[in-house]
């Protein structure tokens, strides 16, 4: 069965993005304006060239009140308020071993007047939440422009779909296992949601811009190998998911997954040598 596809592939956030349309229906120009939606989160995010989020974090390491005038980063933080709750204080990507106290706690976020203070000096570091938040936004102009089946994907660990699979039903996913690339963790099926997936071990986490996997409240680095997968109805949540089950002690682990079991899952590793997951798919 021949199934009509478009396909936008560039390279963003430090990975490469591919945004795959299936259908005829939606505006011609719907990948590239999806493409500058996720630019602009990349332009907004990174603390890898100057930023929104740079000249953010000079203010707060320098114990200044820091007003917010992008309103992509206003938007990324009024998430992180959100899924900062709901990873019960595990996801913090204002935390780093050099302060005290867990950074996203000793700030205030003062809405109505776009502007952060805090009681430490933190700093911001989005991480793997800014693909799965820039996916959203992403999805967001697509849906906006009629697309009813889209997959979108940031460097195979951070993808999004939206509606059904361009034959019917659910996307199918599966997550090889990193000691036997034959071998799956997991296998789901998506429809609208999100999936991401975080690990301890594999090339990516070798590289020199990647911040240690650290658990907020104890400062605990996580060196265990280990692989988290999360599903869920937004990208940002997923990322945040995920990442939050890597770090999470047992107890809080188990009542993460114990509240999703079936889109939660947090897997130890034979070998901490072995590569990093990511998902794959195909159309069947």
């Amino acid at each position: 069965m021949s199934i009509s596809a478009d396909v936008e592939r560039f390279m963003a956030m430090g990975t490469r993005i591919e945004l795959h349309r299936f259908g005829a229906a939606g505006a011609d120009d719907a990948l590239v304006a999806a493409r500058h939606a996720i630019e602009a989160v990349d332009d907004a995010l990174t603390i890898h060239r100057p930023s929104a989020t740079t000249a953010l974090n000079e203010r707060l390491l320098a114990g200044e009140t820091a007003p917010v005038d992008d309103p992509v980063l206003f938007d990324a933080l009024v998430a992180i308020d959100a899924v900062h709750e709901a990873t019960l204080g595990l996801f913090d990507p204002a935390a780093d071993r050099r302060f005290a106290v867990a950074g996203w706690r000793g700030i205030t976020f003062d809405r109505a007047a776009a502007r952060l203070y805090a009681t430490t000096p933190v700093a911001f570091d989005f991480g793997g939440f800014g693909k799965g938040f820039a996916l959203d936004r992403a999805g967001e102009v697509l849906r906006a422009a009629g697309i009813v089946s889209a997959c979108l994907s940031a460097g195979e660990s951070s993808i999004a779909v939206i509606g059904e699979h361009p034959l019917g039903g659910g996307w199918p996913f599966a997550v090889p296992s990193p000691s036997d690339p034959d071998d799956s963790l997991v296998q789901v099926e998506l429809i609208d949601q999100s999936l991401s997936i975080s690990a301890t071990v594999g090339a990516g986490t070798a590289a020199p811009e990647r911040a240690a996997m650290l658990r907020p409240d104890d400062r605990a680095v996580i060196t265990a190998p280990r692989c988290a997968v999360a599903v869920a109805r937004t990208g940002a949540l997923a990322e945040a998911m995920s990442t939050a089950l890597l770090v999470a002690d047992p107890g809080r682990a188990d009542r993460l997954i114990d509240q999703d079991r079936a889109n939660r899952f947090l897997f130890d590793l034979p070998c901490a040598t072995a590569r990093a997951s990511s998902a794959r798919m195909a159309l069947q």
